[in-house]
């Protein structure tokens, strides 16, 4: 997470990913390859509070909108208490630790299991089939229903056939989580316009630096 915690909207039908910003100002897509590994951009535990920006119910209902669920054409409607939105932030601070412990082949934390098992106990979301066949979320959805989706995605993960391809940025710097689903399982970077790029500068100047001694 060497950038800024920043994001854009992303038209429905657009390949998923979320648009961020680097330190210079330039975007590049990240694209982390799940709904749960998506709600980490927004911040987390320690060190990675810096990057909070769940501060008021309205920023979760615009994260919910550029994220996965938001591209259904009619959206999802959420209503959010400042009661949810703290529990919200708990939940994605455990799963932060959770998905961290199993990039790195951690065991993974009771007490974190625990706190993410609870909120997929909660109702999830809705959805429904449109007239025009097309399919939507059942409106008012609740924060609730929101997170209980986001656990249950994760929960789908670390048990699911990808498990052990979670995995941190290889960049020193960058400690942006995401699952491979890439064919060839070869995926080092958040991304390859981003840290891919950086690394690879780095590696020409090493073998310069090198060549000139």
């Amino acid at each position: 997470m060497s950038e800024r915690a920043t994001e854009s909207p992303e038209p429905a039908d657009s390949f998923p990913g979320l648009t961020r910003y680097a330190h210079d100002g330039r975007p590049y897509r990240f694209d982390p390859g799940a709904l749960c590994l998506e709600l980490l951009t927004t911040g987390g535990p320690g060190a990675f509070a810096r990057y909070e920006v769940l501060h008021t119910p309205a920023d979760l209902a615009a994260w919910a909108a550029r994220s996965r669920l938001g591209r259904l054409p009619q959206g999802l409607g959420l209503r959010v208490t400042d009661a949810e939105l703290a529990r919200v932030r708990d939940v994605r601070d455990a799963l932060f630790l959770l998905t961290a412990d199993r990039a790195h082949g951690r065991p993974l934390r009771p007490d974190l299991v625990a706190t993410l098992n609870e909120a997929a106990a909660q109702p999830s979301l809705v959805s429904r089939l449109a007239p025009e066949g097309t399919r939507a979320w059942v409106p008012g959805a609740t924060a609730t229903q929101l997170l209980s989706t986001v656990a249950r995605d994760a929960i789908d993960l670390f048990s699911g056939p990808y498990a052990d391809r979670v995995r941190e940025c290889g960049a020193h710097d960058c400690y942006l989580l995401f699952v491979d689903t890439s064919r060839p399982g070869r995926r080092r970077w958040c991304a390859m316009e981003h840290c891919g790029n950086r690394e690879k500068v780095r590696a020409h100047r090493a073998r310069t630096h090198r060549a000139a001694q």
